[in-house]
């Protein structure tokens, strides 16, 4: 992991955490994805998946979000829960500024080992078909296993290819 990287669980009962969280991760996605969805699509998505009530509701249903840090300072976050045999991760974003530096490693090796703790052998997570960090997780040895376009309603679907990555 890299020396400086720590992550702090993101307390469910908080709701200043709660905020604090769905702030940090509006401003990521809405920054990353307007331009891969179009701006419509995105405001719609993070309302469903990262406004204070539905991170809320996922922390209720056994989502872990952790605030993924540099020297102390946010860099990014992350969002898994078991599924099945494999730790499913919901969320990984960094900000901009925090890319390219290992980060996204470091997060992987944190989510591999909750996984291995809680009895897991796989990591699986879901890519927008048009996102290039499909690649880094490539890299990271993930193998696409599938494809699925799943319908969120208004019209708009989420077109992804799923990964999978096993030890």
């Amino acid at each position: 992991m890299e020396a400086n990287m720590t992550f702090t669980s993101l307390d469910s009962t908080d709701q200043t955490d709660i905020l604090r969280m769905s702030a940090l991760a509006s401003s990521i996605v809405k920054e990353y994805y307007d331009s891969l969805l179009g701006a419509a699509q995105n405001d719609y998505m993070i309302d469903m998946f990262q406004s204070p009530k539905a991170i809320a509701e996922q922390l209720s249903h056994g989502y872990r979000y952790y605030f993924a840090c540099d020297n102390g300072a946010e860099v990014g976050f992350m969002a898994f829960y078991p599924r099945g045999d494999s730790m499913y991760l919901s969320k990984l974003y960094l900000q901009k500024s925090s890319r390219g530096n290992g980060f996204a490693h470091s997060m992987i090796d944190f989510v591999k080992n909750e996984a291995k703790a809680a009895g897991l052998n796989a990591i699986e997570l879901n890519v927008n078909k048009n996102n290039i960090s499909k690649y880094i997780y490539e890299h990271l040895g993930f193998r696409l296993i599938r494809d699925e376009k799943n319908d969120i309603g208004h019209g708009y679907f989420m077109d992804d290819y799923v990964y999978r990555l096993e030890w």
